[in-house]
């Protein structure tokens, strides 16, 4: 496990980023949550309420976690769990890690996205199960998951304490760090439950989805209309999320999975975080329907769709790479790469070949920009009334920044002088010419 002097910033901004987040980003979706549903959206709002009742006026909104609220993300995360473990699906091996464990997984990702949908859309439409229930207990979720995702990363801990799956696991010896980060990289319960991949994947991305649904059915529900601002939020996130199914492979061998481990910043953001502000330009627009008009509807669907696709095909063009060892073409050409060489913890000398050309040749990690750029346009049909549906798009973006220093830092001190032969040929870390 990292030690201090391997932490990315100095150890006071450490632990201070640390404390701040573990106690400020429950309160805050709660916040997000009332502002969104009970204060019309407006920052200003909330806070006259607060200021006028102070600290028992936040309580007295805080939503208690009612039975129904347990019911219903028993019943979701049973649901996607069994998915997860029974579905058919092809083997996929995961990098070699530190320790030099190779993880494999079983990518039925996009089989279970469509089961779930279907299985959602078919409760509604056969008057089974209504989805603007979850809507009208939307609170009372978000914290029964606040407090559930606290418990269930308690148990994390201790499990990479008493029962770590892997030799990739370990304590820092600060037991702050250790809760915040993880103690393991690839937790399992037994052999093939991967945790890492319900969390990220199949309970916070796939909750995306169901919550976007979710959104739209409520606002058709409540004005007998969906807006085509509501269509145009509620495509466009879909599309995302189908993109990132499609590719659930390749998010394998992304820092969330490969490099980070299971602990509050990963697990707890997925399990409460994505559900609640990821999907919150959607929970906006329920009580807000705005009318774009049919032009400016299409010119962002369109500038939304081409965003994601281009984060997609920059994805698409480093795993191709990877897959056929560097000898296949890139935008119709030859690739230019660099070799670099590495040693593993264990002492064994390995290689890795970096991607210089194509979309990974105008900066270090420039398929973050389409994906700032595809938030924006699924936010955009909010128009600018409340600044508070573009928080997401605020927080991917430093987000998306800071992970891309986190893996400089990490690519610099894995391949030494190799990763300054790269930077040297794509100088820009994210934004080409600036940045």
């Amino acid at each position: 496990m990292g030690s201090e002097s391997k932490m990315v910033h100095s150890p006071m901004i450490t632990y201070a980023s640390m404390l701040s987040l573990l106690s400020l980003c429950p309160p805050f979706v709660i916040l997000l949550w009332y502002t969104m549903v009970h204060a019309d959206g407006s920052v200003l709002q909330t806070w006259d309420y607060l200021r006028q009742h102070g600290v028992q006026g936040f309580i007295n909104f805080w939503p208690k976690p009612t039975a129904t609220a347990w019911k219903i993300i028993a019943c979701y995360g049973a649901f996607e769990a069994a998915l997860q473990l029974l579905l058919p699906g092809k083997r996929v091996e995961g990098p070699i890690s530190p320790t030099g464990n190779r993880p494999v997984y079983k990518a039925n990702g996009v089989l279970a996205y469509a089961v779930t949908l279907v299985t959602y859309l078919g409760l509604w439409w056969f008057g089974i199960f209504n989805p603007t229930i979850v809507y009208d207990h939307l609170g009372e979720i978000f914290s029964a998951l606040i407090f559930g995702s606290l418990v269930f990363c308690v148990l994390l801990y201790i499990k990479g304490l008493v029962a770590p799956s892997s030799t990739d696991s370990g304590s820092s010896g600060n037991i702050i760090i250790d809760f915040y980060w993880g103690m393991e990289l690839y937790p399992r319960i037994g052999k093939n439950f991967d945790i890492k991949v319900f969390t990220n994947c199949r309970f916070g991305m796939m909750s995306w989805a169901v919550l976007a649904v979710t959104y739209c059915i409520k606002q058709y529900e409540t004005y007998g209309t969906v807006s085509d601002s509501m269509l145009v939020n509620t495509i466009l996130m879909l599309v995302y999320v189908t993109k990132f199914f499609w590719w659930e492979a390749g998010y394998w061998s992304t820092m969330d999975i490969a490099h980070d481990r299971a602990g509050f910043y990963i697990c707890w953001g997925c399990l409460v975080w994505v559900p609640s502000v990821y999907t919150s330009p959607g929970m906006y627009l329920v009580n807000h329907p705005v009318t774009l008009g049919v032009q400016l509807a299409l010119y962002i669907l369109v500038a939304g769709v081409l965003c994601i696709y281009i984060n997609y095909d920059c994805d698409r063009q480093r795993q191709e790479f990877r897959r056929t060892n560097g000898k296949g073409l890139v935008w119709g050409k030859a690739p230019s790469k660099i070799v670099a060489s590495y040693t593993t913890t264990t002492g064994e000398t390995k290689s890795s070949i970096l991607l210089t050309s194509g979309w990974w040749g105008l900066a270090r990690h420039f398929h973050y920009v389409p994906e700032i750029l595809a938030a924006f346009f699924w936010t955009l049909p909010a128009l600018f009334n409340h600044f508070l549906p573009y928080f997401y798009v605020v927080f991917l973006t430093i987000l998306l920044l800071d992970r891309a220093k986190r893996d400089d830092d990490r690519c610099k001190s894995k391949y030494g002088k190799y990763w300054k032969l790269y930077c040297d040929k794509v100088p820009y870390r994210v934004v080409p010419g600036i940045y």
